[in-house]
């Protein structure tokens, strides 16, 4: 009975640890960039909270979850504000900013793309809406990022790594799972699947095709 009493309990804050940690870590990629772009410190917290509650936004709006929940629950903000400040203190030390930047943004797009999912699952939507709004958010806060700090989005050119494919992946993962595993398991899983994809992909071993024109090809 107690068991029984206390599982619900559990898993809500299970659930809320994983969503927190894809704030926190989409906070430092998005502040390690405008670190990088030299960003002074209002630029760099602004650059990380929005690229920590962009997907979230996203999600929220997308499952009828008005307003979106890091306006409801503070801690959200509290966590990105912390994420941008460890990456604008502490940023300068990293010797290597493409790597940190890459670790910190795939452990964002797999909480979220997952987290999305389970979303798009309690709003009753069917396979298709899931892995949309799965996959959207989990790339939205990267696409805002880039796009303020005047980068071309890493989802439209970078076919050689996986990234809005893997989101889709895991969403799907987490619709497949969600009827035979607690809710966490199946969020869980789907980031498992995001990371992954994204760890072959970065080795070279799966990629997505690209169409090559007549121009492309070398004239003999």
């Amino acid at each position: 009975m107690h068991e029984l009493e206390w599982a619900p309990i559990t898993l809500e804050t299970g659930l809320r640890v994983l969503d927190l940690i894809g704030v926190l870590a989409f906070a430092m990629s998005g502040a390690l960039l405008g670190v990088r772009k030299r960003f002074d410190l209002f630029g760099v917290l602004v650059l990380g909270c929005v690229t920590a509650v962009g997907g979230g936004a996203i999600r929220d709006t997308l499952t009828g979850q008005t307003p979106p929940l890091f306006l409801r629950d503070e801690t959200y903000l509290y966590a990105a504000l912390l994420g941008s400040g460890l990456a604008f203190a502490f940023g300068t030390r990293l010797a290597r900013f493409e790597r940190t930047l890459s670790i910190f943004d795939t452990a964002g797009l797999g909480l979220f793309a997952a987290s999305g999912a389970i979303g798009a699952l309690n709003f009753g939507l069917g396979p298709l809406g899931v892995v949309f709004a799965g996959m959207l958010s989990g790339v939205g806060g990267g696409v805002i990022r880039d796009l303020i700090a005047n980068e071309v989005p890493e989802i439209m050119y970078r076919s050689e790594q996986l990234y809005a494919t893997a989101a889709a992946a895991g969403a799907l993962t987490v619709w497949l799972l969600y009827p035979h595993v607690t809710p966490f398991q199946a969020q869980f899983s789907g980031a498992v699947v995001v990371w992954g994809l994204r760890w072959i992909s970065r080795r070279g071993w799966v990629r997505l095709p690209v169409r090559r024109l007549p121009e492309d090809t070398p004239q003999g």
